[in-house]
């Protein structure tokens, strides 16, 4: 008997044959697949992760907002405002004439020039993923591009300094570079409270390389805003008379220091030649702030010194007489000249009109070691610690270095100070004896009336160098005379009480290695009212073309016309003055005796 087995399956036989193909065909498609995966993840996963960062991400940094840089009145002298800089990052798949092309269309709107459309070749030439075209342009400019839609250009929005008065102040703000790090003046100074952190955007892009989003991974922290001790009218008052005094005599460089002595506050601080710090950095003549950088021989304004040491160190009695009728001295083999022939002086006329005969005679008396001192206590070859940079100490020789010639340091040679170092030395007698680091930042606007006048609050970092009484007695006896009835009389200003001193220095001609006749540094330092005073001032002008030259006619005039109108924007009424000054004022000459 034959068994006949049936085959029960419900799948048919057919099927069967390709589910198995089937299923082989997949098993060989994961076995695939997981080689290609394991090739793309773990054999070339460091290759392969490079390549889709640089086809899908560039990571920028963005420049914080900079601190607003304030006058002591709350106006606006520096601050940074938005802008659009342009970058290019190539598109995947473009050719590289298209990418130039792309740069090319840009030239009318930015105002490319050749140099530069070079240089942006050549980083589009070396392939690199991002190339700065221009930065920092008008944000109506950047909106203009961006509507282009050309590939591979993009906009990015960042932060440009500006200046809204110019050249105002431009040596105390100084400037900043094209990534707003200040370079010069409180921008460099006070940098690191201005600039504060940076940030990061992240641009993310598709295959094509076209942007799609940008996320910012790291947030900035915006800089720090600062008051400066400046106040813009009286700058600008400043800046304007410098001006007016450079078109008469042509000189080579000039600079004014307006200071409120009680405090150590600079009020303005004006140079010439300037430069405009929306276009920074300026040539190298005008970058130097000669009121801090530039060291001379500063001639007869360093009398005040002087006198100071033979008042109290030298203890040069004030009722005695000295002959200059010679017209000369010699002091060790060099032959010292006064601007006119004398006849015996007392001892405050030695100063009023300015005698070096005379000064160099009290001098002797005094003694090297007594002057050396009084000079050393005026901190004179050290800086003045202003916050500033670039400041220059001075030159003021240790005493064993002393040649006989080196008594000529009281009447300014054999002694280079900055202009800020004079200053600085008159605002003792202002303070009543005391010696006051200058500054022009401050911790919260302050206009200028409410400083507390000197005596009525703690000096800060001031030092004691000079009795007060001494100080009294020399501004009264003989700086205030100075300008009543000496050298300065084009300082004065009728109905107020001034004291001052002017200063005319030969400058050495290194090629004749001897000093000029014809070049100059003219000069005048003081301050008013005398026996309150509210600003002082140092006026210098270097080598002025023309008839004069001497500090009492070039630099004195300049002071009065500044004082003039700063007095008036304070509202300081004028002082009472005896007939008897007025009256020896209006008897002398306009050009008076200049030293």
């Amino acid at each position: 008997m034959k068994l006949i087995i049936q085959d029960r399956s419900p799948v048919p036989a057919n099927h069967r044959k390709k589910v198995k193909f089937l299923s082989v065909f997949i098993f060989i498609w994961f076995l695939i697949i997981t080689a290609r995966l394991v090739e793309l993840q773990v054999l070339e996963h460091k290759k392969l992760k490079t390549e889709v960062i640089e086809q899908s991400q560039d990571l920028i940094k963005i420049m914080p907002t900079r601190g607003t840089i304030f006058d002591r009145n709350g106006r606006i002298l520096a601050r940074s405002l938005p802008a659009a800089s342009v970058f290019f990052s190539p598109v995947k798949e473009e050719s590289l004439d298209s990418q130039i092309e792309n740069v090319y269309q840009l030239k009318k709107y930015l105002n490319l020039q050749d140099s530069e459309i070079k240089k942006i070749m050549t980083s589009i030439e070396k392939r690199k993923r991002f190339t700065w075209i221009k930065r920092k342009i008008p944000l109506e400019v950047g909106e203009k591009i961006k509507n282009l839609k050309l590939p591979g250009i993009y906009i990015l929005e960042e932060n440009k300094r500006f200046y809204p008065q110019a050249s105002l102040a431009a040596h105390v703000l100084g400037g900043v570079n094209i990534d707003d790090y200040g370079l010069a003046g409180v921008e460099y100074y006070y940098n690191s409270l201005l600039r504060g952190e940076e940030g990061q955007q992240l641009i993310m892009k598709d295959a094509r390389r076209r942007e799609f989003f940008i996320e910012t991974i790291k947030e900035t922290r915006p800089g720090q805003d600062i008051y400066l001790s400046l106040d813009s009218i009286i700058q600008y008052i400043a800046e304007r008379e410098l001006g007016k005094a450079v078109e008469q005599f042509q000189p080579n460089w000039g600079t004014v220091i307006i200071s409120a002595p009680s405090s150590g506050e600079i009020l303005a601080m004006a140079n010439y030649p300037d430069y405009d710090p929306n276009y920074f950095p300026p040539t190298e003549k005008a970058m130097v702030n000669r009121a801090i950088q530039h060291v001379y021989e500063p001639g007869s304004t360093v009398k005040i010194v002087t006198a100071a040491a033979a008042s109290e160190a030298g203890g040069i009695s004030w009722n005695s007489s000295y002959d200059c009728r010679q017209g000369y001295v010699v002091l060790g083999g060099t032959i010292v000249r006064d601007h006119v022939r004398m006849d015996i002086l007392s001892f405050p006329q030695v100063f009023i009109q300015s005698s070096n005969v005379g000064v160099i005679k009290i001098a002797e008396l005094i003694g090297e070691e007594n002057l050396y001192q009084t000079f050393k206590a005026f901190k004179f070859g050290e800086k003045t610690g202003i916050d500033l940079p670039g400041e220059e100490a001075g030159i003021f020789h240790p005493l064993e270095k002393w040649r006989k010639s080196s008594l000529r340091v009281a009447i300014g040679y054999e002694i280079a100070a900055t202009p800020l170092q004079i200053l600085r030395a008159m605002n003792v007698f202002a303070t009543g004896g005391y010696l006051i680091k200058p500054k022009v930042k401050l911790e919260q606007p302050r206009p200028l009336h409410q400083l507390i006048k000197f005596g009525q609050e703690p000096l800060s970092e001031a030092s004691l160098v000079l009795s007060q009484p001494t100080a009294k007695k020399l501004v009264e006896q003989i700086f205030s005379k100075v300008v009543e009835e000496g050298t300065g009389q084009q300082a004065w200003i009728p109905g107020y009480l001034m004291a001052g001193k002017t200063g005319t220095a030969q400058k050495f001609d290194p090629e004749l290695k001897a000093y000029s006749n014809s070049k100059h540094v003219a000069s005048f330092v003081g301050f008013v009212p005398a026996d309150q005073p509210i600003i002082s001032m140092i006026v210098v002008i270097d080598e002025p073309k023309g008839s004069f030259h001497y500090g009492g006619q070039v630099a004195a005039p300049v002071f009065r016309e500044i004082a003039r109108k700063v007095l008036l924007y304070l509202n300081q009424p004028p002082q009472r003055v005896s007939e008897k000054i007025v009256a020896a004022r209006s008897n002398r000459s306009e050009t008076g005796v200049n030293d």
